[in-house]
């Protein structure tokens, strides 16, 4: 078993900025696709965003025990990671980075123990990440609406993470981030 990195934050904290970042600071990481129920947004691709599974195949696959976790995040939504992902990645000697929804990162961090450091992205404020949400243009009112009352609720889980990086100044986050994987890393 390898190592791996676990990035769990609210809807809008900007996790997926920071994934990104470190990939580029980390050549032995390798982004762990997630698989999900739910249909592309933008320009989102197949096999390299998400796994773009059907409803009834991504249940069909819980049923068969594909999965390391899977939660269903929002009604009707799913998210999760595939054990074919992990094995891939793990199978060319490589640090596995997850971008996971916040219980997705709890259930991992409790899977893979010490082998795995968790860190919660923090939003500097709830009214910050509604700011953020707004300027994607990519949510209904209804959704962004869900995401900060759902924001609230994981903000309370951010102690069940190894390590907390409020992003309030990008440059300062992934930095932040990069000494608390150096430490991990040694």
């Amino acid at each position: 078993m390898g190592k791996l990195v676990i990035f769990s934050a609210p809807s809008g904290s900007g996790k997926t900025t920071i994934v990104r970042e470190l990939l580029q600071r980390f050549p032995q990481f390798e982004f762990s696709i997630s698989a999900t129920s739910r249909q592309p947004r933008g320009k989102e691709q197949h096999g390299v965003d998400y796994y773009f599974l059907s409803s009834d195949e991504f249940r069909q696959r819980v049923e068969r025990d594909e999965f390391v976790e899977w939660e269903e995040v929002y009604a009707g939504t799913c998210y999760g990671t595939l054990k074919s992902e992990v094995e891939r990645i793990w199978a060319k000697g490589n640090v596995i980075v997850f971008d996971v929804d916040v219980m997705g990162g709890i259930s991992l961090k409790r899977l893979f123990g010490d082998d795995a450091c968790s860190i919660f992205i923090m939003p500097p404020s709830v009214e910050e990440l509604e700011r953020r949400l707004r300027g994607r243009g990519t949510d209904s009112e209804e959704v962004i609406q869900k995401r900060i009352g759902k924001a609230e609720f994981e903000l309370s889980k951010a102690s069940e993470f190894d390590h907390t990086v409020v992003n309030d100044v990008l440059a300062d986050a992934v930095n932040e981030a990069t000494d608390i994987i150096n430490n991990f890393l040694k």
